[in-house]
């Protein structure tokens, strides 16, 4: 009677585990790409207002237009520091996530590597059971045969 071995529904778990790290990474590098791309757009316009406002020192400008040039550039600054500090948690989660990833498929592999190990084993153990078998019956024909002449 064959023994039932718990190592399928192990590696249905751990395939399940690593299907599932596999799309929160996923969706962690969608997110990453999102705030880079939001980061990008940030610089573009703080660099097109940073030569607004050095082509309108150039023709004049007047001192409360100045202030409020400076002052959204400055606000633009700042949201630029706060995207980047989004980014790096991001970057946090994404490393925590290729981790989680790695360990997850390590995990499926060694299970995996324990039932070909175990089907190999199995074969063997078959294999010499049939050649048990295969020996008696000729043994037990070459007895006929001998007794026969």
């Amino acid at each position: 009677m064959a023994k039932h071995s718990a190592l399928p529904t192990l590696i249905d778990l751990a395939q399940n585990g690593a299907d599932e790290a596999g799309k929160q990474l996923q969706l962690l590098m969608n997110e990453r790409n999102n705030a880079e791309t939001q980061l990008s757009t940030l610089q573009v316009y703080r660099q097109d207002y940073a030569e607004r406002l050095q082509k309108a020192t150039e023709n004049g400008l007047s001192a409360s237009n100045y202030h409020n040039f400076r002052q959204f550039i400055a606000t633009l600054d700042e949201a630029i520091s706060q995207q980047n500090r989004v980014v790096a948690q991001i970057d946090s989660k994404l490393e925590h996530g290729r981790q989680r990833w790695y360990s997850e498929k390590r995990r499926l592999n060694s299970f995996e590597a324990l039932q070909t190990r175990q089907t190999q084993q199995q074969l063997v153990r078959d294999n010499r059971a049939e050649q048990l078998v295969s020996d008696e019956f000729s043994a037990n024909m070459y007895r006929r045969v001998r007794q026969a002449h």
